[in-house]
């Protein structure tokens, strides 16, 4: 019977009363971190006034913790954690190669220690490592920490399982726009790694970067960011640092079709895949100081979308976020009112016969550049079932013809399959390794 992941301590509204969450099963970080300052108070308390007090200090539970902090998502399930949430404020994207000598054994075991980790990790426990924890997040919640793994075209060939690659793993084309870095790109394995709290997105980093060693290497690494939770009065749809509302248009998953866009069926090829998904990541730089000079109207122009509210310009004053583009509408004066190289319209899946992808990206700012250009933009990572029919069509049509293709430098690509999730008691890839 398959179990679907699901979070495990809603969100309450900021107005709410913090309440504790149900106790996971292994030692927490906070109960840990309050061990050892109950046993600190203890000590200060026997010198000065005797054990009476040590005891009441000893026996006080911990406070219970904040808003952000409870949220805790479940990391086994039919489905892997980190794809159909909503993406936390920090995160880490990073490549593993194997080590010369390391192959199909030596990357299960692997596998086997990084699902342990991410388990407790994202329970809020005390990670079960080869080496002592860290303790960089001790006093920490689980703070919505999602972990998930894939693998790349190369992990099969360095496995001896290359009979098992999906065909979806082919290489991405090559697009006119791409400037890419072959040294943070691809890669063997992958990891991406959210948190509402940047400490235990670290946390997380270094445990399975530790768990690696003698495995596998890091080849590349990047962070980003987006808005806090509790930030703005509602939730809205997130900006991109270009101020620009970003995702109005994702997949839901109340759309009749979501899964059949997003995850690879059961009964599906290859076989190992089912309830998968496959990412493709681009690290797209903005040319924020072209960008910024370029006056409102124009860059709602770009867009096809008011920056304000999102509404796209095909509608009235009275339109909103979520008033539908109508590609046909026109201005008094005889125009489209989506301009024909509008990004909306470019995007739009009635223009790339029905292709479509859920969008779960990051911002980043790697500092500046020697111009003193911000090194800043997005890590857009998109999931589809199926690369070939959702991202390659779309940015193939973007390449043509996107008007906002002359503010975007693309640096860095991978695509990387990302099986189903892991039963309990079980981990990632399982399937793959002993199928």
């Amino acid at each position: 019977m398959k179990r679907h992941r699901t979070a495990e301590s809603a969100e309450p509204t900021e107005s709410a009363e913090p309440t504790a969450p149900t106790a996971p099963a292994g030692p927490s970080r906070r109960r840990v971190l309050g061990a050892a300052g109950a046993a600190g108070t203890a000590g200060l308390a026997l010198g000065a006034a005797g054990g009476a007090l040590a005891t009441s200090a000893a026996a006080e539970p911990p406070t219970a913790l904040a808003t952000v902090g409870r949220r805790r998502i479940a990391f086994h399930g039919t489905h892997q954690p980190g794809i159909t949430e909503a993406a936390q404020a920090h995160g880490h994207l990073l490549a593993f190669d194997l080590v010369a000598g390391a192959g199909r054994k030596e990357a299960a075991a692997l596998l086997r220690r990084w699902s342990r980790v991410a388990g407790a990790l994202m329970a809020g426990e005390v990670p079960p490592g080869r080496l002592p924890d860290t303790g960089i997040a001790l006093d920490a919640g689980p703070s919505a920490l999602t972990v998930t793994f894939g693998f790349g075209r190369t992990f099969f060939d360095r496995t001896g399982l290359a009979a098992h690659r999906p065909a979806a793993l082919e290489p991405l084309p090559p697009f006119s726009a791409d400037a890419l870095d072959p040294k943070r790109s691809d890669g063997d394995l992958w990891v991406q790694i959210g948190a509402d709290d940047a400490p235990v997105a670290f946390h997380a980093l270094r445990a399975l970067q530790r768990e690696a060693a003698g495995t596998a290497r890091v080849r590349w690494q990047m962070s980003g960011f987006n808005r806090s939770p509790g930030a703005t009065a509602a939730p809205r749809t997130a900006r991109n640092l270009m101020g620009q509302i970003d995702g109005t248009n994702n997949p839901r998953e109340t759309d009749e079709d979501f899964g059949r866009r997003v995850f690879v069926p059961a009964g599906g090829e290859p076989g190992w895949m089912a309830d998968g998904s496959y990412a493709v990541l681009r690290r797209i730089r903005m040319l924020l100081d072209d960008w910024e000079r370029v006056p409102l109207a124009d860059q709602e122009k770009v867009i096809g979308r008011r920056k304000s509210d999102g509404a796209p310009l095909s509608a009235g004053p009275d339109g909103t976020e979520t008033t539908p583009v109508d590609l046909a509408g026109r201005t008094a004066d005889g125009e489209l009112a989506v301009a024909a190289d509008a990004h909306v319209r470019v995007t739009a899946p009635e223009t790339n016969g029905g292709a479509a992808m859920l969008r779960r990206s990051f911002s980043y700012h790697d500092g500046f550049r020697d111009d003193g250009a911000p090194d800043a933009g997005l890590l857009f990572v998109a999931w589809q079932a199926d690369p070939l029919r959702g991202f390659v069509p779309v940015q193939r049509k973007l390449d043509r013809g996107d008007a906002l293709s002359r503010f975007l430098r693309h640096e860095a690509s991978a695509l990387f399959a990302v099986p189903g999730g892991a039963e309990k008691g079980g981990y990632v890839g399982q399937r793959l390794f002993e199928g």
